[in-house]
């Protein structure tokens, strides 16, 4: 799929589009577990909440973009991650952090068939970018997966970082470039 082409005013002028951090959940927002669905079992990564302050304030919309096979295998229900993501989005708000949205793939190839949402395809992001209007070549992605950072290629993003550590954000790497530490960010990147 093709990036998504600046949007235009009714005057074919440019619209002034926004910018966006997007984040994986699990890995990145919390620390990863077996199909994590329930609130007692969600365990926030240490740093991240400072990371979306940093973002926010150079005036990025914060949104998460996940994959939750565990809907398509019927480990858990839709209802029980929006319940999860409702708890998650106000645990964001106590810290001045606004979610601008969460985008989730339910899918699974081997259950529910190919889609285009299931990173490493960039259907979450084109559809946030559509919603948000946003200029995705603007846009920073954190994942800590490679399926991740390639949705984000996919979708014309050109800063796509590999986050590293398991329960706190140790690291980012961007590409070839050296590892920075999250409090460096967003300024590293500019």
């Amino acid at each position: 799929m093709a990036p998504l082409a600046p949007f235009l005013d009714a005057n074919n002028g440019a619209v002034p589009l926004n910018k966006a951090l997007f984040l994986d959940r699990d890995g990145v927002v919390n620390v990863e577990t077996h199909y994590v669905h329930r609130i007692e079992d969600f365990e926030f990564m240490e740093g991240i909440f400072p990371l979306c302050t940093r973002f926010q304030d150079k005036g990025y919309l914060v949104v998460v973009a996940t994959n939750q096979a565990g809907i398509a295998r019927g480990l858990y229900t839709v209802e029980d991650m929006a319940r999860l993501h409702a708890w998650m989005t106000e645990r964001f708000a106590d810290r001045g952090i606004r979610l601008a949205g969460i985008y989730h793939c339910p899918h699974h190839p081997d259950f529910s068939g190919a889609c285009d949402c299931r990173k490493p395809n960039p259907g979450m992001l084109l559809q946030a970018a559509r919603d948000l209007d946003l200029d995705l070549r603007e846009c920073v992605l954190l994942g800590d997966k490679e399926r991740d950072l390639e949705a984000g290629r996919r979708a014309g993003l050109t800063r796509v970082g590999l986050v590293s550590g398991h329960a706190s954000i140790q690291s980012v790497r961007f590409g070839d470039g050296p590892p920075l530490r999250p409090q460096d960010l967003p300024e590293a990147i500019a």
